[in-house]
């Protein structure tokens, strides 16, 4: 086992055959310089995407993790299985349909990051910097998005964006349920952690469809704001004077 590198960058795949080799190309070429690893979680896909994962475990196989989940068990259940696995410091999230840009990472991590980030910094939330969905899509997330952010008040406009770059201790401290990836900012908040939030480009996705519905996402996200609510006014976590923990300053 080499030296633990300053960055994990995790990766959830499902179904995203033709989207995985420029994906894990594009982070290898914007990250140069910087100390990483890859970690693919492959959720129970049922096209070529575990084949091109190992195509390119085998292509980067000093930096490239795949782990394959036995069934289909969703987005966020793919982040805790990677999560398991990751050595940095500092994990970076991107979506694997190509919509996160990674040269994005390589500049916030030189400007944030590499130079000694403040202590109490949890997560980086990125911001859309402009939208490649339909009008109707873009309504529907401002109005979520408002609605979250008054209920939660999780200092973010943007939860929708799969771009962050979370601290490993905060992540590893969230609890994890079904969906809890849409409210990474609100959890890292509970924790006693700050939010901050960058702008980042957005892009359409390199081939394939998405994955997720109008109707399924409007359940589910009530629900799940129901549960959130009931959450986060239960309080945070204690931080002990002994830990020499940046959150007890």
């Amino acid at each position: 086992m080499t030296s633990a590198p300053a960055l994990s960058v995790l990766i959830p795949f499902f179904n995203e055959a033709g989207n995985v080799h420029p994906v894990i190309d594009e982070v290898h070429a914007a990250l140069a310089g910087i100390d990483f690893e890859v970690i693919c979680v492959n959720d129970a896909s049922g096209d070529a995407t575990g084949a091109e994962l190992a195509e390119a475990k085998a292509a980067h196989p000093d930096t490239v993790t795949v782990l394959t989940h036995v069934q289909r068990r969703g987005k966020s259940a793919a982040l805790f299985t990677g999560l398991r696995s990751v050595r940095g410091e500092w994990v970076q999230l991107l979506d694997g349909d190509g919509q996160n840009d990674p040269n994005d990472t390589a500049r916030l991590w030189q400007a944030l990051i590499a130079l000694g980030a403040p202590g109490k910094l949890g997560i980086i939330a990125g911001r859309r910097s402009s939208r490649n969905d339909s009008g109707f899509k873009w309504v529907q997330s401002r109005v979520a998005n408002g609605v979250r952010r008054f209920v939660l008040q999780d200092d973010a406009t943007d939860t929708g964006c799969g771009w962050k770059l979370i601290r490993t201790q905060a992540f590893r401290e969230l609890p994890y349920f079904a969906s809890m990836h849409r409210f990474l900012p609100a959890l890292v908040k509970r924790g006693g952690w700050e939010v901050r939030e960058e702008l980042v480009n957005d892009r359409q996705r390199l081939a394939g469809q998405s994955k997720y519905g109008f109707i399924g996402r409007l359940g589910a996200g009530i629900f799940d704001l129901i549960g959130m609510f009931w959450l986060v006014r239960r309080g945070g976590y204690g931080v002990a004077a002994e830990w020499n923990d940046p959150r007890g300053g």
